[in-house]
Order: structure tokens, then sequence, then C-alpha cells
């Protein structure tokens, strides 16, 4: 389980780098960074 979370992190994590270097959403790419951010606190935290 923790393996999908880490992998739905970076997934989100790319996307909000090809849309921060493309300009193309906005604000919506900075939501998908914060949600990757929570993602892999998860990880971390469900680990321990």
């Amino acid at each position: 389980m923790s393996n999908l979370l880490y992998i739905i992190a970076v997934i989100l994590i790319i996307g909000w780098a090809i849309g921060t270097f493309a300009y193309a959403v906005g604000s919506l790419i900075h939501i998908l960074l914060v949600i990757a951010i929570i993602a892999l606190i998860l990880g971390v935290i469900r680990r321990a």
C-alpha cells in the first residue's frame, strides 16, 4: 500500500513540474504538489 502512495506522489510531482514549466493550468498545479507532499508524509508516517 505504501508503494502505491509513493507512485501517486511521484506522478503528481512530475505533473506539477511539467505544468509549472508549461504555464498551462495555473494554480491547479500547486494543488497537485500539495497533494503529492501529503501523500509522501502519510507514507512516511505509516512506515514508522
